[in-house]
């Protein structure tokens, strides 16, 4: 195999390897949304199916809280553009005060939230401290 030249991108890896981890090998954010987020999604889209049953409150209360967790991560993270989004679906599905949406417009709503919790999870970073480490 020496007779095929270098290896295309051989040291891309390495050099990524390098931009997400400190000298001693710890990353250097932690993705603290992504589980609520993926929980989030998982339960919008359970909840595509129950929008028209006595059942959606669930989904309600599970997506509101999590909006909320992830509104807070997103404060930690200083990523404020998040902010009006998770407030907007926080008080979308809030199950105290539930809006009067109906029709295609809710099924829309869903799907658009589905979205926006999984890229949230995504790319909310926290950048990883000293103090965070296990020691």
């Amino acid at each position: 195999m020496a007779g095929f030249g270098p290896v295309v991108g051989a040291g891309y890896c390495g050099e990524m390897a390098e931009k997400t981890r400190d000298r001693y090998g710890r990353p250097a954010f932690r993705r603290t949304a992504l589980a609520p987020g993926l929980v989030a999604s998982v339960a919008l889209l359970i909840g595509v199916a129950l929008i028209e049953t006595e059942t959606f409150i669930v989904i309600r209360f599970i997506v509101s809280i999590l909006a909320l967790i992830v509104l807070v991560f997103a404060v930690q993270a200083r990523h404020w553009w998040w902010l009006p989004v998770m407030l907007a679906i926080a008080v979308g599905w809030n199950p105290a005060y539930p809006l009067d949406i109906a029709g295609p417009w809710w099924l829309g709503a869903q799907y658009v939230a589905i979205l926006a919790f999984a890229l949230a999870g995504v790319f909310i970073k926290v950048p990883y401290k000293a103090e965070d480490a296990r020691g």
